[in-house]
């Protein structure tokens, strides 16, 4: 009878506790684990190959350290090393509010809406204020806390969204930032990527449409004065005279 063989392993480099984005790797950081079978693609084989690399997405405890979850050699960790060749991070104040209510963040993709009057046009009082989509399915990088701590090890509290755009995108962001209007952040589905044709509207728009039909009052006409005669003696004479309404004598 022959003995059964165990199936043959690797080791691959797998993070030895949760990795945050932005973490520039260190040995500490670093463990590995025997998989049986295909490995994951890109894999890691050997820690040199990860240490002084930085992390450009969250990495959990035992998963293996795959080259796309890491910055090129060299680039360094923080967010800088998130951005890909040829894109920019450009930073949206925000508040609370505007952020979605703490809901934007990394790896969720918003739409850029602005509301305000545009520069040079007087306020339409029929129309009022002015609202606009800018730019659509935008990557969010960062929102509500920084990725990198304080000294204290707390994350730093921002109230900057930074988005991920072309360096087109970014002029527009920029200027959109510095112009008088409001910044507001919507959230979609990173799945739904497709680019919606929306003309943009005013509040006096979001008083149009179909209004209540008026009711039409109908008021009774009076009923004709019903006729009338009047009897006149004259000596031994008489006569009668007849009125359809005062003043007509029939």
């Amino acid at each position: 009878m022959q003995a059964s063989h165990a199936p043959a392993t690797t080791k691959v480099v797998a993070a030895a506790a949760d990795i945050k984005l932005g973490t520039v790797l260190q040995q500490a950081n670093l463990t590995t684990i025997d998989i049986a079978g295909p490995l994951p693609k890109n894999a890691v084989l050997k820690p040199e190959n990860a240490i002084g690399r930085g992390v450009i997405a969250d990495i959990y405890q035992g998963e293996p350290i795959i080259e796309n979850r890491l910055a090129a050699p060299g680039a360094g960790g923080g967010l800088a090393a998130t951005i890909p060749e040829g894109m920019r991070a450009c930073a949206v104040r925000v508040d609370e509010v505007v952020g979605v209510a703490g809901f934007v963040t990394p790896g969720m993709h918003v739409d850029v809406l602005i509301s305000g009057t545009p520069p040079g046009i007087q306020q339409n009082v029929e129309q009022g204020t002015q609202v606009k989509t800018i730019l659509q399915n935008l990557s969010v990088l960062s929102a509500g806390t920084d990725i990198q701590k304080d000294r204290e090890g707390k994350p730093q509290q921002v109230q900057v969204v930074n988005l991920l755009v072309t360096p087109e995108q970014a002029e527009i962001l920029s200027l959109a930032s510095n112009a008088q209007t409001r910044i507001q952040l919507v959230l979609r589905n990173p799945l739904d990527t497709k680019v919606a044709e929306v003309p943009g509207t005013a509040v006096g728009n979001l008083f149009e449409g179909p209004m209540k039909p008026k009711v039409a009052v109908v008021r009774a006409a009076k009923p004709a004065p019903k006729p009338f005669s009047i009897e006149i003696i004259n000596g031994s004479k008489r006569s009668e005279a007849k009125f359809g309404n005062p003043g007509a004598i029939q």
